[in-house]
């Protein structure tokens, strides 16, 4: 009974994406293919600002299909909220649906445990991280999950699966998931709204400053070989 109701599950969730993804794919491609021109940009800008709710919910459809299959990249997703409603409009609705898509899968995880996770990430990565000490150290698990959410250009979406998992209260989990993207998003945001207005020196200035972080805290990782190896292994 439990595993007919998971293929039920995964079924529907598979077409949900799936049509959601060809349904802003059609919506989307229209839009972009001007983006390089300024008139183009212009015309985008337009776009958006007559969609009103539609945009939002644009948003927050590809984020949710992004996170629930963590091989799409989410920087597209991001860059497209910076380019759509700007910096901070963007920061906004992504941790709208960051929050919403992390705490739905939150959530299935722990009805219906392992199961559900080896459908979106592979077994081996699951194992690995159920069965290591430092991820279940009631002590260290917030630090860990805070700089794998934090830390630019490293693999978040799979602790979103993980979290169901962890020795870690749903709430602290959520805040964690959620806010600790802050560099990711707000770099991305950024560089998008830039990009409509064809700032490029501005959207180089951001992404310098985005690795040059992420390299510094990446540094300091390896001076501390058990964290770096907890984190940089999933």
């Amino acid at each position: 009974m439990k595993n007919n109701k998971m293929k039920i599950l995964k079924t529907f969730i598979f077409i949900l994406i799936l049509v959601m993804m060809i349904i802003m794919t059609i919506k989307v491609f229209p839009i972009f293919k001007n983006i390089a021109t300024e008139e183009g940009r212009k015309g985008f800008k337009s776009n958006i600002e007559n969609s009103g709710y539609q945009g939002i919910l644009m948003i927050l459809g590809l984020m949710f299909a992004q996170i629930f299959f963590p091989i799409l990249p989410g920087e597209p997703v991001e860059l497209l909220a910076g380019m759509c409603f700007g910096t901070w409009g963007g920061l906004l609705v992504l941790y709208t649906g960051v929050f919403i898509t992390t705490l739905v899968i939150y959530f299935l995880v722990r009805k219906f445990g392992k199961d559900f996770i080896v459908t979106f990430v592979s077994e081996e990565k699951v194992s690995k991280i159920e069965n290591s000490k430092t991820w279940n150290d009631k002590k260290k698990i917030r630090t860990l999950l805070f700089l794998s959410f934090f830390i630019p250009g490293l693999p978040k979406d799979i602790f979103v699966y993980i979290g169901g998992l962890l020795p870690i209260k749903p709430i602290e989990f959520l805040l964690i998931s959620t806010f600790a993207r802050f560099p990711s998003i707000i770099s991305s945001t950024i560089a998008g709204s830039n990009l409509l207005y064809g700032n490029w020196i501005v959207i180089l200035i951001t992404y310098i400053i985005t690795f040059t972080i992420s390299g510094i805290l990446l540094f300091i990782l390896n001076r501390k070989p058990e964290i770096s190896k907890s984190i940089m292994q999933n």
